[in-house]
This record gives C-alpha cells, structure tokens and sequence, in this order.
C-alpha cells in the first residue's frame, strides 16, 4: 500500500512539473468533497454550523414521482459545530439521524489537521490533513441478542474512523484528491470485519471561482463479500457553490448516510437500480 500512495504521488508531482507553473493552494472550496474530508479547515477563532440533508431514493422500487423522487423521504439528517483551535487545526461535534441499522442517533465528534499545504511554486505540491472521528451511538437497544444493536456493553455503541486526505491542484481548473479510510466498530456480527480499510479518488473541475463540479469514489479493500454480499462501494457526484460566508454543497450518492461509519461500512444501494438520493450541505462561518 506504500508503494502505490508513493506512486500516486509521484506521479502527481511529475503532472504538475509538466503542465503548470503557478498553483493555487485551494483544492476544494468546501469542508467536504462529497461523502470525504477536504483538506480545508477554518481559521484560528473561526466557528462554524453545518447543516446537512439527504433524501431518499430518486429512482427505483423506493423512488419516483409516488415519493417526490425521494423528496418525501428522509435518508439522513445532520447538524453541528466546527470551531478553529488554529489556523491549521479544527475540532467538531454533530448529531445524525443516522442512515443504516446498527448506526441510529448518532453522535460524532471529531478532529482535523492540516499537515501540508500546496505552496504556488510546487516545493510542496500537494496540501494533507488528516482527520479523526469518534461515533456514539444512543439508540435503544434491542433484545435480539443475536443483532448487532443488541449493544451488549456501552462499549460496543462506539466507532472510529480516521481519514488521510491527500490532494494536488493541477491548473486553475482542477483538482484531484486521493482519501486512504480506516474504520473500526467494537461490535460486529461473526462473519462481519471490526476494521474496514478502503481507498477514495475525487477529482474537482472548477466550472468558476465559486462554482465546482466533483466526482468522488471509494473502493473497499478486502473480501467484502465475507461481509455482508449487498455492501457496495460509494459513489457520489457534488455541485459545490461558495459565496461570500456560505458554502452550499448539493450532491447526488448512493450512500444513504454520512460520515465514515456509514458510506464505508454501511453502502448497500446500486446506482444502476436508481437507489442514489439527493442531498445538501449548507454551513455559514463566524468568527469568535
């Protein structure tokens, strides 16, 4: 797996070298690609709240014009604050609906860094940060004991993920980002894996200054199938639009929750059967 980050990053070293000279640092406008981190983080001082929404099924047995194309139904729902320890640094806290038996009210708490930024003359020439998140889960457990929400200790309601986020801006217009994901669940079902690895790819083609169009894909190492045979893997397309102290993020995924804990671990719609839903993102930043 070295071999391939160190590979990929060559490569992007050698692709910049060749066909420009002067970069921006920014990659991608908002905190989020679509399901995925961004390298961005708020300023020291900095707060922000976040809302976001994603709906149901658009198309297939769950979607159509009887449920409003999804609109009538609510996939997942989640709210939160993000504050700025640093220029470099951010912490946050949020509760989730949560899209997916087990992982049902949900509460995450989290952390950024930003490692490495992407300097116009290339002597660093991709930004990294790297993330970690804590998840809770409160709902009420069940008397199927053979059931993962059974929760047999408190311990068993909690989760991890860490995210590595590497991403290079090619010219003015585009941007690419590569997302190595570590997932750990305490409690699994016998045949299930407590920890998850999977690799994510996102590209960012800048339609203006504000305006964005991005793809984003993860891939699960390992035999998923000794998991669960519906798991799939992620894929989401965004439209993200940044305006003067808001950033709004639209989204189309089959991933019917968010954060790490559910779009890696817990993806099960198909694409090609019209299970992918709508969904924003809006936040707004204040200082403190």
């Amino acid at each position: 797996m070295k071999k391939i980050i160190g590979l990929v990053l060559t490569s992007v070293f050698v692709l910049s070298n060749g066909f420009a000279q002067e970069k921006e640092s920014e990659t991608f406008n908002a905190f989020k690609i679509v399901n995925a981190h961004s390298t961005k983080t708020l300023k020291k001082r900095e707060f922000r709240y976040i809302i976001e929404h994603r709906f149901g099924d658009i198309a297939g047995e769950q979607g159509g014009v009887q449920t409003g194309f999804g609109f009538d139904n609510a996939a997942d729902i989640r709210f939160g604050f993000d504050f700025g320890l640093s220029d470099k640094w951010m912490v946050g806290i949020a509760r989730s609906k949560g899209a997916n038996q087990p992982y049902r009210s949900l509460i995450d708490a989290g952390t950024k860094y930003l490692l490495l930024e992407q300097t116009k003359d290339l002597s660093t020439p991709v930004s990294m940060a790297i993330t970690g998140t804590m998840y809770y889960t409160y709902q009420q457990a069940t008397t199927n004991l053979t059931q993962v929400n059974s929760f047999p200790t408190q311990v068993d309601r909690f989760s991890y993920a860490s995210q590595l986020v590497i991403t290079h801006k090619l010219n003015e217009r585009l941007s690419f980002a590569v997302l190595p994901t570590y997932v750990y669940r305490n409690y699994v079902l016998a045949k299930d894996n407590n920890a998850l690895f999977s690799v994510g790819g996102a590209a960012n083609l800048k339609l203006t200054k504000g305006l964005g169009l991005i793809a984003e894909y993860f891939y699960g190492i390992g035999n998923t199938m000794e998991r669960n045979a519906s798991n799939t893997n992620s894929l989401g397309f965004a439209l993200e639009w940044k305006t003067n102290g808001h950033c709004f993020h639209f989204n189309f995924t089959n991933a019917k929750g968010m954060g790490e804990l559910q779009y890696i671990a817990n993806t099960e719609s198909q694409w090609r059967e019209g299970e992918f839903r709508f969904g924003f993102g809006i936040s707004r930043t204040f200082k403190y």
